[in-house]
């Protein structure tokens, strides 16, 4: 039987550990699309700063102009009095690094591969290796389902440290109503009634969390910790690590470097099931994550799609005969399948759906 070996990559984190050189999988490869120079470049201006609660409370224009700007112009912004706690941003940043530095044995408890052979999304560990040649990532991450509740699977869900599960639920409720302020002023800029984006996402949509791990890389100039990507669900709620930046967009052509904060920040952005469900009026931007040859890196991404059983097409309010659906339909499922194959690619699934 031939040696598939290459399928099930160590955990990133032990391999930082013994390695002076990343394997060549790890390694940008010249002809790769998207590549170009790692170090990025300045923002051009600041990111946008949304206050939601400003924006919640009185729709003031001005805060709506903003954020359309940020909507049109990149693609992700920042938000401000929106009612997260700083100690629970605190203690889930202070449990994922926690999770992270148990033993190896340990973390495998939660591992993603089923009896050695069999990759599944959720649980710890990292991406699929679909092919012997494809260029892998350089992190570990934990990925669980945290709505449907109903659908939560505790055995991944860690017990040590102590409170990473409550704090895990407390901040997936508070995500949640962030999350819902957003889609309704994104629903009014869009002139659309203020619950029809929230209504679109049903008690069985998806919600997942996911805690990204990025160990420090000996050629922070050649790897990537995160391959450029758009994220495939509709909207992205990013709890920053607030000492070391990694994160990039790309914007006409440019990679722009989104610099750490002094205190925890979460980053909003759209993902490509709202590019479809706007009918391309919101775009899913462009994102990578680069390494770091000192320091790990963490962050906590709270992923929110739809029902897997519906189908995801434009909003019917959002056409007309002088704007037709730029998309066709495919049932949400499939969709996500689509993406995974289109990922390990560095492709987005987006553009195989345009009419």
């Amino acid at each position: 039987m031939a040696d598939e070996s290459w399928r099930l990559p160590n955990s990133v984190q032990q391999l930082a550990a013994i390695v002076q050189e990343p394997p060549s999988q790890y390694l940008l490869r010249e002809q790769e699309p998207l590549g170009g120079n790692l170090a990025g470049t300045e923002m051009p201006e600041p990111i946008p700063t949304i206050d939601l609660g400003l924006l919640s409370a009185s729709n003031d224009p001005e805060e709506a102009a903003k954020l359309l700007s940020a909507l049109q112009t990149w693609g992700f912004f920042k938000v401000s009095n929106h009612g997260m706690e700083t100690s629970l941003m605190d203690s889930v940043m202070t449990a994922s690094r926690d999770f992270f530095r148990l033993p190896l044995e340990e973390k495998r408890k939660y591992s993603n591969i089923i009896g050695g052979k069999h990759f599944q999304m959720e649980g710890y560990g990292t991406d699929q290796v679909k092919t012997q040649d494809q260029r892998l990532d350089w992190s570990d991450r934990l990925h669980l389902k945290v709505e449907p509740e109903d659908e939560r699977n505790l055995a991944l869900w860690p017990i040590h440290p102590k409170s990473f599960r409550d704090d895990l639920h407390e901040y997936t409720l508070r995500s949640k109503r962030i999350k819902d302020d957003i889609l309704r002023a994104m629903a009014k800029l869009l002139e659309l009634d203020e619950d029809c984006l929230v209504n679109q996402f049903s008690d069985r949509a998806l919600t997942y969390a996911r805690f990204n791990y990025y160990p420090p890389c000996p050629r922070p100039d050649l790897v990537l910790g995160i391959k450029p990507h758009s994220d495939v669900y509709a909207l992205t709620v990013l709890l920053m690590d607030k000492d070391v930046a990694g994160l990039q967009f790309l914007r006409d052509g440019t990679w722009y470097n989104v610099p750490a904060a002094s205190n925890y920040t979460l980053l909003i952005n759209v993902g490509v099931t709202m590019e479809i469900m706007t009918n391309g009026i919101f775009k899913g931007p462009v994102h990578r994550v680069v390494t770091n040859s000192e320091k790990e890196r963490m962050s906590v991404a709270v992923f929110y799609g739809l029902d897997p059983e519906r189908e995801i097409g434009p909003i019917a309010q959002m056409l007309t005969e002088d704007q037709p659906a730029r998309y066709r339909k495919m049932k949400v499922k499939d969709f996500l399948v689509a993406h995974l194959e289109h990922f390990s690619r560095g492709e987005r699934v987006v553009d195989s759906l345009r009419i």
